[in-house]
């Protein structure tokens, strides 16, 4: 088992009561209380921080008041600031410290923590909370030590190389914020132990082989079998790794995809 040393890192043990609140988790169901995503359920209650992803407050700087920790998320969150009285969470990137300052301008400088617009970002920059639609808000890139590299402009356009190595084109309006992703060491941690597993909402995992024929279509027999069929599949008969392709075919932003992402052994060198 291994942790991370928080009182390396955070600042403060206790959130800023005015952005937080009571949430229910879905657990891996939806509105109809039905099983869509095996696996979670149970865990340890959490209080909601509220993090600001929009950034739509513009041309205010902003100073870094604190470091802390969000059971929520795992890269670390930060009090911000801001010159006009307001404070707000926002997710912490790699190398800012308390007491440093950004701000979300379309003529801020490219520094670590600046927010700007993706034309205005040199080659080669690591971005992060990086939007698909312009004001949309960050959706891409947002968990511990990620990062996308804008590698080229190209008209209204500019091409991005995401976290899973897709190189991918979004327009040269949308927002994102220079640096990477704090707590880059999350990727280290070993759980160690189920009980640790089950106090972060995760549940067993049963093998297919290990069902009955009625539950998996790896199940039955006598023994133990192989899998039995040509490729690998889930539960519901859906093609699953091994490289196997399960985007679908017509989806609306195969359009923005310059190349696909490398799967298998050769996208982790």
């Amino acid at each position: 088992m291994s942790v991370i040393e928080f009182k390396k890192h955070l600042t403060v043990s206790e959130p800023h009561k005015a952005l937080t609140g009571g949430f229910n988790r879905a657990v891996g169901r939806n509105s109809f209380g039905r099983l869509t995503t095996r696996h979670k359920g149970g865990g340890h209650k959490r209080l909601y921080r509220d993090i600001d992803f929009s950034y739509n407050k513009k041309d205010v700087p902003a100073t870094l008041a604190t470091i802390e920790y969000d059971p929520n998320r795992t890269g670390f969150i930060g009090l911000a600031n801001y010159a006009d009285g307001e404070k707000r969470y926002v997710l912490v990137p790699k190398s800012m410290k308390v007491g440093d300052k950004f701000i979300v301008s379309a003529k801020a400088p490219v520094t670590p923590g600046n927010r700007l617009q993706v034309k205005n970002i040199t080659v080669g920059t690591f971005v992060y909370n990086i939007e698909v639609k312009p004001l949309g808000g960050s959706v891409i890139a947002r968990s511990a030590g990620n990062y996308a590299e804008v590698i080229g402009h190209d008209g209204d356009y500019s091409q991005i190389k995401l976290p899973s190595s897709e190189v991918r084109r979004v327009l040269g309006t949308v927002w994102a914020s220079v640096g990477e992703v704090s707590n880059d060491e999350n990727r280290l941690v070993n759980i160690g132990k189920a009980g640790r597993s089950r106090w972060m909402g995760i549940r067993p995992t049963v093998r297919g082989t290990a069902q009955n024929a009625v539950d998996h279509p790896y199940g039955g027999g006598e023994g133990r079998q192989g899998r039995g069929t040509k490729r690998a599949k889930t539960r519901w008969g859906k093609p699953v790794g091994k490289g196997q392709k399960s985007r679908r075919a017509k989806k609306y932003s195969n359009k923005f995809i310059v190349s696909r992402r490398k799967v298998g052994k050769k996208s982790k060198e």
